[in-house]
């Protein structure tokens, strides 16, 4: 419509019974739009539902071992961490140190490569083992599905 006053252009939107809405008010003449503003908003809080339906929204699990933790009680805790990454969550693997178990960082770092790779082939590592206060922590994210 070019540039209007404000009289004419509220008067244009009352003879359409439509909206006179600012869009960019910053600029020299402001920005103006005729348009139904309750359409537009339902609309575009229609889309953001749409939206936030369509994420993907993935949980963290932690499986927590000891370095002293038996290879059979592991094997049970990686069944669920294989579980987990095939279900799309990712999985925290903690070690917790007690005493003087801290002096020997070498073993949970063993374990820790051992578990990433008995869950290699539907994981892959996020994070590799670090130090996290008396923990050695680990994070496995889902990888490889069967369709690669």
């Amino acid at each position: 419509m070019g540039v209007l006053s404000l009289t004419d252009a509220l008067a244009a939107a009352a003879a359409a019974s439509l909206d006179l809405v600012e869009v960019s008010p910053n600029v020299d003449p402001p920005v103006c739009r005729l348009m139904d503003l309750g359409k537009f908003m339902y609309n575009k809080s229609k889309k953001e539902r749409q939206a936030r339906k369509a994420q993907v929204k993935t949980k963290v699990k932690e499986i927590r071992l000891r370095p002293k933790t038996a290879e059979h009680d592991r094997d049970f805790m990686v069944r669920d961490a294989r579980r987990w990454l095939e279900r799309g969550d990712k999985v925290k693997v903690r070690i917790r140190f007690r005493g003087r178990e801290l002096t020997h960082p070498e073993v949970a770092k063993k374990q820790l490569e051992e578990i990433a790779e008995m869950l290699s082939d539907v994981g892959v590592v996020e994070q590799r083992a670090g130090f996290e206060g008396r923990s050695m922590l680990m994070i496995l994210g889902p990888g490889k599905t069967k369709a690669n």
